[in-house]
């Protein structure tokens, strides 16, 4: 299979790999970028472990084929924080104790930040259907979606604390 070189944008910084055109998005961020905050969970795209934001878009990274997203923006769980600052959706999952493993947490938290991205104002039924494709085995889901509200107001300016 041959190798090509590609052009990949991740968390603001511009990356030439060389890749066999085989190679999942997942494999190249963790094994050639060493940016190990996506997992792989089922390699099917049914667990949302891999998630990351393409073009601001929850995908699972291990059903795209790094060749596809070349020049396109990606964002994974280490470039959410800002100088050095957690962003208000990892505050909020942090502060309301929706991390336990931390397995399915940077899915959960980019899958978050995308939805606060287009609806800053989630009920919970909103919060709810926008993680249902991210298994979490740790949790009954409560304090995630609890920490989605919280890191909502968070975005909004509001106060992060009753």
């Amino acid at each position: 299979m041959e190798k090509r070189i590609i052009q990949l944008m991740v968390n603001g910084e511009e990356y030439e790999i060389i890749v066999a055109p085989n190679r999942t998005l997942l494999e190249v961020l963790r094994d050639d970028l060493y940016l190990t905050g996506a997992k792989e969970g089922c390699g099917e795209g049914a667990c949302g472990t891999c998630t990351v934001l393409l073009d601001g878009k929850p995908v699972r990274s291990c059903l795209i084929l790094a060749v596809e997203v070349e020049d396109r923006e990606i964002t994974t769980i280490e470039g959410l924080a800002s100088m050095g600052e957690l962003h208000p959706v990892q505050r909020a999952f942090v502060e309301y104790g929706a991390i336990q493993c931390g397995f399915c947490a940077p899915g959960m938290i980019l899958t978050t930040k995308a939805l606060l991205d287009e609806n800053p104002s989630p009920t919970e039924q909103e919060a709810r259907q926008a993680i249902s494709g991210n298994v979490c085995r740790c949790t009954g889901y409560a304090k995630i979606v609890e920490a989605i509200l919280k890191a909502a107001e968070m975005v909004r300016g509001g106060s992060t604390r009753e």
